[in-house]
């Protein structure tokens, strides 16, 4: 499903216009990323939550010429599934 497609679903279950539909879902997805960015965890129940990670410097290899380099340290976004989350996906063949 990409975001067009997902715009549709949200307007079908919601009965809000597409428009509508396409600004809370941006709406939603700039709130998360802003309070990820600044470094709080955003947690919807049963769905899961979202946090930023600290990933540490590591010695790497270029694949092209085998060199040794050095990956700098980084920040990155982690998703952690819900419970409930989990549970749907796991028997979605039931």
């Amino acid at each position: 499903m990409n975001k067009s497609e997902m715009i549709d679903a949200i307007a079908a279950r919601s009965e809000l216009s597409k428009a509508s539909s396409a600004k809370a879902l941006d709406a939603v997805l700039e709130t998360i990323i802003d309070a990820v960015a600044q470094g709080d965890t955003v947690t919807l129940v049963g769905f899961g939550s979202f946090k930023a990670s600290e990933r540490a410097a590591r010695e790497g290899k270029n694949p092209k010429s085998g060199a040794k380099i050095i990956i700098p340290q980084t920040t990155v976004p982690k998703f952690a599934a819900g419970a409930s989350f989990k549970a749907r996906v796991a028997n979605r063949s039931e």
